[in-house]
């Protein structure tokens, strides 16, 4: 009896496993953008439909940890704590000097602002790219962006609000092109984000006299923004929210950082973003051509293992 108890049960548990085993299925082609009411509603795909995707663990994390909101709260904060000395100082400038085009004294004070993953949180499109297997793309991308429904980075509304309150103006220089723009201020508006006037987003295309712009380095608009207000702080997720990235490498990036370093937690204010960036393509060599498979050999090639 003993014996057939356990032939019994170890039949049971084998079909019991073989029940759960997960079965990958090959990629389906990209399903359609979802309108935005489907997209309003949660994601009801099984997982074993879905592709593998690179960004899942970053957007995961992003959504759903303490660490990502208290790493953004903590930033606002520090800041909002060099606020009343970076208006005392009567010299304090976070523009690079290069950027720098007049004087700054007597100018009115401002903050310049990267909105994406800085002022306003994308990762639900993010989300919706890792649940259908696509990546990103200019069409869906402004599909998100005309739904207006980003919420705001950890801290951001409590600092910006507290800016304007001591007569500071919040400057948007975002790499969102100028026919997004009036999506862009209403959902700035609709998270309680403070917008003067239209004229302080600086979107990509914004003409700025005798100044060519780089596709999207944003220096020709930081000088448009110097010429008429004192930049006390600037706040972004990459590095080329705070200065030209002239070589898109490794190795340059550090040189960079490696000069400014003293200007982060004073001038400069990083938030953290690891869903996308121009760190990425630094790594293969800005070739977004090439293959998946060898984009990610190239991040594979540049970690650092333990012996």
């Amino acid at each position: 009896m003993h014996s057939m108890r356990l032939l019994v049960l170890a039949v049971c548990t084998a079909l019991t496993l073989s029940a759960c085993k997960r079965v990958e299925t090959p990629a389906a082609a990209a399903p359609a953008a979802p309108t935005a009411a489907e997209s309003s509603s949660p994601a009801t795909a099984p997982a074993a439909s879905n592709p593998a995707h690179d960004n899942l663990n970053a957007v995961a994390w992003v959504q759903t940890s303490v660490e990502y909101k208290a790493l953004s709260e903590q930033t606002y904060r520090a800041a909002a704590d060099h606020l009343d000395k970076a208006l005392k100082e009567k010299n304090w400038d976070a523009l690079v000097p290069e950027e720098r085009g007049n004087a700054a004294t007597g100018l009115k004070p401002a903050v310049v602002m990267d909105v994406d993953e800085t002022v306003l949180d994308n990762s639900p499109y993010q989300a919706r790219l890792i649940r259908d297997g696509v990546d990103y793309d200019e069409v869906t991308w402004g599909q998100w962006v005309a739904e207006k429904k980003a919420k705001p980075v950890p801290g951001v509304v409590d600092f910006a609000k507290a800016a304007n309150a001591k007569g500071v103006t919040v400057l948007y220089i975002s790499n969102r092109a100028e026919h997004l723009k009036e999506a862009t201020l209403a959902n700035l508006k609709s998270v309680g984000l403070p917008v003067a006037d239209d004229s302080v987003f600086l979107g990509l295309g914004t003409f700025v006299k005798d100044c060519e712009q780089n596709g999207s380095e944003k220096n020709c608009r930081r000088k448009l923004a110097g010429q008429k207000y004192r930049v006390l702080m600037q706040f972004g997720d990459q590095i080329g929210d705070f200065v030209q990235v002239v070589s898109n490498t490794r190795g340059d990036r550090d040189k960079l950082y490696a000069e400014y370093h003293d200007w982060f937690g004073e001038r400069w204010w990083m938030l953290p973003n690891p869903t996308y960036g121009s760190w990425e393509p630094a790594l293969f060599n800005n070739e977004w051509a090439q293959p998946t498979e060898a984009r990610r050999q190239a991040k594979r090639d540049a970690l650092d293992y333990a012996p």
